[in-house]
């Protein structure tokens, strides 16, 4: 059955993939799942956040090559397939007031008309599920919020002969289930907090729930957790393939292995669309799906 299944990951950015379910994705390759990442944008105004590679000219000047390169390096780690839709990067706007969005960025897209690209995917790739961000990206930055939307538009444009023509985007196919990565909730974080300050071990993590206290954070719905915990270490190496993006000396790997598998070896999600009955909480993106592949 699982030479049928296939799963679709819907990311903003080169890197997104790495850190938002790339363990998952890596579980499913494992398990015969087809997967495939499809990228927004080629993360051409990303900061170089690696301290080491910052002042690189050549970084600098061919950014959108390198970042390129570093996804080449990162889908053959995790095992999937991986498209571009070709849209150019909003960058994360700063100050106070906000300066406005580039011209011709992708957050300032026509939402349904860049919908049709993730259409054309979707109806070629055929996903029962697709993944993506909630409404806020996750986090407020302005292409993770337009992937947020051109998903959902695709969603119920794929299964939409008239609103896309099939001659022009391919055969309609309906996807069975949407889910919005989650793996950044408070339920892990004070999880892995806590257990690291019980052993005695400096946590990343103070700063995080500090905010998150002060803020008026909501906490989103978890009702899904897919046990992973064996791909942590190609998660973190297809993380590290993005060389401009993340400091391998950073938070991001300050908790040690052993503990993050045993305080929480999920990747988490919300299921936000199903056109199949399943029963809440799931420990399986392809609940409900399965049975009837």
């Amino acid at each position: 059955m699982t030479e049928q299944l296939r799963l679709m990951a819907v990311h903003a950015h080169p890197d997104d993939e790495s850190s938002k379910g790339a363990a998952t994705m890596a579980k499913y390759v494992s398990e015969g799942v087809d997967v495939l990442v499809v990228t927004c944008t080629g993360g051409e105004r990303g900061s170089i956040l690696n301290p080491k590679l910052q002042g690189d000219r050549y970084i600098e000047e061919n950014i959108h090559e390198v970042r390129r390169k570093e996804m080449d390096e990162a889908r053959e780690i995790l095992g999937v397939r991986q498209e571009w839709l070709g849209f150019v990067d909003s960058g994360l706007p700063e100050g106070d007031p906000l300066p406005p969005l580039p011209q011709g960025c992708f957050a300032l897209e026509d939402v349904d008309k860049a919908a049709g690209r993730l259409v054309r995917s979707i109806r070629a790739f055929r996903p029962q599920v697709v993944t993506t961000y909630d409404e806020n990206g996750g986090y407020p930055h302005p292409d993770h919020i337009m992937t947020h939307k051109i998903t959902m538009v695709a969603f119920e444009g794929a299964a939409d002969p008239e609103k896309y023509p099939e001659s022009e985007f391919g055969p309609v196919w309906q996807v069975a289930k949407v889910y919005y990565n989650q793996g950044f909730n408070r339920a892990r974080t004070q999880a892995l907090h806590d257990g690291l300050t019980a052993r005695g071990l400096e946590s990343p993590y103070g700063e995080w729930l500090k905010r998150w206290d002060e803020s008026e954070h909501v906490e989103r719905n978890l009702t899904t957790h897919v046990p992973c915990a064996d791909f942590f270490e190609t998660r973190d190496k297809a993380l590290i393939a993005h060389r401009t993006q993340i400091d391998p000396d950073g938070g991001w790997f300050r908790v040690p292995m052993d503990v993050q598998k045993e305080l929480w070896p999920t990747e988490d999600y919300e299921l936000a669309k199903t056109v199949v009955p399943t029963s809440l909480p799931e420990d399986d993106l392809f609940a409900g799906i399965r049975d009837n592949a």
